[in-house]
């Protein structure tokens, strides 16, 4: 999460007793509070559904024809087929979510289609094709005798492929959970939840978990035909459910709940019933058992398939194959492609950034970048870190790689010719609950083709396009929601707030009863005050053959004043932490490799304290100056700006300097520049030489000339001025400075031991080496984390 985002506490409300006293029917002894507290914030307020909403044996489960007529039609068209014997293919899409569903579909109607003979699969290439239909594509299904298409996980905006297939006499059947468009296709059934109620408990599906809906009816219409239990997909339904972050609400919940305990059938290779999803739990260290192991360990590996390889085929072979030498291969291999996503999603998110760091970004509400040499398949994780990060809706744009078929945008807009026109794809993310979609479709004129949903999305367009479309997408944002500035940065919700000893196996498992957490019902974020980190170590992570993998870890003991716990902070360095108290945001984990509890990081500051109460409240009170020396030389508008010059090391510094430009009316600039390294040891030799000279002199110093001096904090300077009373050097305050005196031993004092003396020494050094680490986290904190924590 950005380090920019606004901490939101949870609401000052308590449950009522009885609602605490159902919550501790499922919760450890002593934890029931706060279970209950976590429900009731989450809109689970009436006791009599709570068993339902935790124990899924307890959910009665939405029947699929509860989509109506689009359903029946469906299973009409699909019973024809098995009567007449056609030949049906699947079309699906290449992220987790369209590989699950092209898998349920592949082994559900299976069972009706022989596989091979009469049923196949398609899904386009991931770095040279476009999500969705394609006229080629079609054509191809059509020479080779096919006569019905299901698509899962997309096709609800393809209107003009579905009208070739229709000229082609191909029908269609599309399952689907994105966006619709205003009129009906011209299909024999479209199954999307987003046809339903927005409370509709199917309203939330994802394409995996709409594909599933089709083959359960299809088993209730045909129930002599199947010989494998419906059952038997469900680890895969939750793979793709938790993988697309969609709404784990209604039959969404109930769905993953079933499948993860599906999936926990896998542990093992040898009995496993899907023993590639076995192979890859086994190189993720995972166990199977809770939805992290597939947003964290499942997901990102079967993703990584198309995002490095492109053809996402091999996804479903992994996901349904039962040969378990070709399963080891295809895990393998999905192994190490996420291995090079991972670095290659790294070295993306530098680019990035620093190309962002040359920009002004103060009148840009959604960033939009470009370049020729990004690699397509990593583009919208990285759009999500830096629309985190940045608090802004971001497009990130490649045309390394011409696309092998154009496909139109989701209306009838003129698309371009690929022959004539060099093409840039990209992928979209956002923030702040900012309808994507919406304003992608605003700009559609400029595009070859998108589609997604409001969080996320996927698009082309001719190069020569972008500067337009980036203009286009801003100004219509500023239109709906009236910012003429940046946006501000996104709510990072808190959950509970707890200490360092509260954490273990008993909150561990209270939190578990929320599982599985998911959009609409996020991992709880666990709020620690005041706690520091300790014995902080980072390391590069090592792939299955124990290389090591150019992604980083670090781990650490989080630590306050009631204990201990060990943590991870994944993809940052040690030096990323701040020094001294802090606030630490985590969520609970248990590492099934290590076999112990610990926290993730995912986020922390230094522990503000007041300081943030006297900042100005204005926008762009704030200017950053530093490293921007023209802007000190001859700045025209100096008597409205208070420049500060000294690099702070801490936030209480800020807050003098906040408090002073409110009260003189001005912004403050910041102009400190990058200090300089410099050997705590030469600082110490220094201190001792201008000790031993002012005694020899008799001259007195104040404070502000030994801080100039020796270009330290005021903290090192009190360490030092013990250090030297220590070896014998009185230091006297006199109204008009310090006195230094220095008091040879005699033989009626006592000499300090050698031990005494390295301990004060030391103390010195160490607080010069923290104030060199502030002073450099000050001198290259992001503008917008300073703005938040002022917010």
């Amino acid at each position: 999460m950005a380090e920019s985002a606004i901490w939101q506490l949870p609401p000052d409300e308590s449950p009522p007793a009885e609602f605490v006293q159902a919550a501790a029917e499922y919760a450890p002894d002593g934890m029931a509070t706060y279970a209950a507290q976590l429900l009731w914030q989450r809109g689970i307020r009436d006791s009599a559904a709570l068993a339902g909403w935790l124990d899924p044996n307890c959910y009665a489960p939405t029947s699929p024809f509860a989509f109506g007529e689009e359903m029946q039609r469906a299973i009409a068209r699909l019973k024809l087929a098995h009567e007449r014997q056609e030949a049906i293919a699947i079309w699906g899409d290449f992220d987790a979510d369209g590989i699950t569903a092209t898998a349920v579909l592949w082994e559900g109607l299976g069972q009706f289609f022989p596989q091979g003979d009469r049923l196949s699969y398609v899904i386009p290439n991931r770095l040279t094709e476009s999500h969705g239909l394609t006229h080629s594509g079609i054509e191809q299904l059509a020479a080779a005798g096919v006569r019905l298409i299901v698509t899962c996980d997309t096709g609800s905006t393809s209107l003009a492929e579905i009208d070739h297939a229709n000229r082609l006499g191909l029908d269609v059947i599309v399952t689907d959970h994105h966006t619709l468009l205003t009129q009906r296709l011209p299909v024999v059934a479209i199954v999307n939840p987003r046809s339903l109620p927005a409370d509709h408990p199917l309203a939330t599906l994802s394409g995996v978990a709409v594909a599933y809906k089709l083959v359960e009816a299809l088993y209730e219409t045909l129930p002599d035909v199947p010989t494998r239990p419906l059952d038997t997909l469900l680890d895969l339904v939750a793979i793709g459910l938790i993988a697309d972050l969609v709404e784990l609400r209604g039959d969404c919940r109930y769905l993953a709940q079933r499948g993860i305990a599906q999936l926990q059938k896998n542990q093992d290779v040898a009995t496993a019933p899907r023993p590639g999803v076995a192979m890859l739990l086994e190189f993720c260290k995972k166990a199977g058992d809770r939805p992290t192991d597939i947003s964290f360990g499942l997901g990102p590996r079967i993703n990584a398939i198309s995002r490095i390889q492109g053809d996402a085929r091999d996804g479903v072979e992994l996901l349904t194959s039962r040969d378990e030498s070709r399963c080891r291969q295809l895990a393998e291999a999905a192994e190490l492609a996420n291995t090079r996503r991972r670095a290659l999603q790294q070295d993306l998110f530098k680019q990035v950034s620093a190309r962002l760091s040359q920009m002004d970004l103060s009148t840009t509400g959604v960033i939009v970048l470009e370049d020729p040499q990004w690699p397509v398949g990593v583009l919208g994780l990285v759009a999500g870190q830096i629309a985190q990060e940045y608090g802004r809706p971001t497009l990130l744009l490649s045309s390394a790689a011409p696309l092998a078929a154009s496909k139109p945008a989701a209306s009838d807009a003129p698309k371009s010719s690929p022959s004539s026109v060099k093409l840039a794809r990209g992928s979209a993310r956002s923030v702040n609950q900012i309808d994507l979609y919406d304003l992608m479709s605003s700009q559609q004129h400029l595009l070859s083709g998108f589609g997604g949903h409001p969080l996320a999305a996927g698009l082309s367009l001719p190069v020569e396009n972008i500067p337009l479309f980036a203009d286009g997408i801003n100004r219509q944002l500023r239109q709906q929601v009236g910012i003429s500035g940046a946006i501000a940065p996104p709510a990072l919700p808190v959950d509970l707030i707890v200490t360092v000893g509260q954490l273990g196996k008993d909150l561990f498992q209270a939190l578990k009863l929320l599982e599985p957490c998911g959009m609409g019902n996020p991992t709880p974020n666990l709020l620690i005050r005041q706690c520091r980190f300790e014995n902080v170590r980072n390391e590069n992570i090592r792939d299955f053959k124990q290389r090591k993998v150019r992604y980083i870890k670090t781990e650490f003991e989080l630590v306050d004043e009631t204990g201990q716990f060990p943590g991870v902070w994944w993809g940052h360095y040690r030096d990323e932490m701040p020094p001294g108290p802090c606030d630490a945001l985590v969520q609970m984990d248990f590492n099934p490799f290590r076999k112990r509890y610990e926290v993730r990081l995912m986020a922390v500051r230094p522990a503000a304290g007041e300081w943030a109460a006297a900042m100005p409240a204005e926008p762009d009170w704030l200017l950053d100056w530093r490293g921007q020396s023209e802007l000190l030389a001859g700045a025209a508008d100096a008597e409205n700006v208070l420049v500060m010059t000294d690099c702070p090391t801490q936030w209480d510094d800020l807050r003098v300097w906040g408090r002073k430009a409110r009260h003189d009316g001005k912004r403050l600039a910041i102009a400190y520049p990058v200090p300089p390294a410099t050997d705590p040891l030469e600082s110490w030799q220094t201190l001792v030489g201008l000790a031993k000279y002012l005694s020899r002199t008799g001259q007195v110093a104040t404070r502000s000339q030994l801080l100039r001096k020796l270009g330290l904090g005021d903290r090192p300077l009190r360490a030092g001025i013990q250090a030297l009373q220590v070896l014998g050097i009185t230091v006297t305050a006199l109204p008009n400075g310090l006195q230094f005196q220095w008091n040879p031993a005699d033989s009626s004092t006592q000499s300090p031991t050698a031990a005494q003396v390295n301990q004060a020494i030391e103390a010195f050094l160490s607080a010069v080496e923290e104030e060199q680490f502030r002073r450099q986290y000050f001198a290259t904190v992001p503008i917008a984390t300073i703005r938040a924590i002022a917010s």
